[in-house]
């Protein structure tokens, strides 16, 4: 068996707002294990779409333009930038409207399939936190560790209506609750890899509880495992 394919995989799942990002990010920084945002693969797939005018209910096209996607991540000062088509597109793929576009992109199987391999080469040492809707579920079903984040939907929308607050954008919190439940029920009803956790995955919900405890607990869990023996 290679090295790559020993290096362990930490995968976080779970419906949009539940943290999954700000926790990756922090327990890779921890652990110094890469980092991957899949999430940011069908944003990115969605942006690259409506830059060449690919309808996003053209399944066939919306998978070449997955599979050639010109993309850049790039780690620096504890924040990742990232290049599409060597155009800064960090701010443009985290916006509500990208990210509904990606919601829709994703259920489609011919880009999941055209995306699954590129996800997996994100597999190599010291470890990687996989960061997703079906991380778990398809994409690393061998993971050593599971987990699923959630949150209720309000409190998911409550910290969405912050984020956008804090960077000048006015947002209706009853529409982004709205927005929010819509996207979940797309998500868990999708016919390829809907969005629920996996068979051996501990759920954690993240209603109640700070960033520094979920961290600290995910981090136990590793350690735990015998995949760290950071804490």
């Amino acid at each position: 068996m290679s090295e790559v394919a020993t290096a362990p995989v930490m995968t976080i799942d779970g419906p949009g707002g539940a943290g999954k990002g700000t926790i990756s990010r922090l327990i890779a920084e921890r652990l110094g294990w890469h980092l991957l945002d899949s999430g940011a693969l069908y944003r990115l797939t969605a942006l690259a779409a409506g830059k060449h005018d690919v309808a996003l209910d053209d399944e066939a096209a919306l998978a070449e333009v997955a599979a050639n996607l010109d993309v850049v991540f790039l780690a620096e000062g504890g924040a990742t930038t990232v290049l599409l088509e060597g155009s800064d597109a960090t701010t443009a793929i985290r916006t509500e409207q990208v990210g509904d576009a990606a919601s829709r992109v994703a259920a489609l199987p011919a880009v999941r399939q055209a995306l699954l391999q590129r996800q997996r080469d994100f597999q190599n040492p010291p470890g990687l936190v996989a960061d997703g809707r079906d991380m778990g579920t398809v994409v690393f079903i061998d993971a050593p560790l599971k987990i699923f984040l959630t949150a209720s939907a309000q409190e998911r929308a409550h910290r969405r209506h912050l984020q956008l607050r804090e960077a000048g954008v006015d947002a209706s919190l009853s529409s982004l609750l709205k927005e929010i439940q819509a996207r979940d029920a797309r998500d868990m009803q999708r016919s390829v890899a809907p969005l629920k956790p996996a068979d051996d995955a501990i759920t954690l919900d993240t209603t109640r509880l700070t960033i520094p405890e979920v961290v600290n607990r995910l981090t136990e869990l590793l350690a735990e495992r015998g995949l760290t023996s950071v804490i």
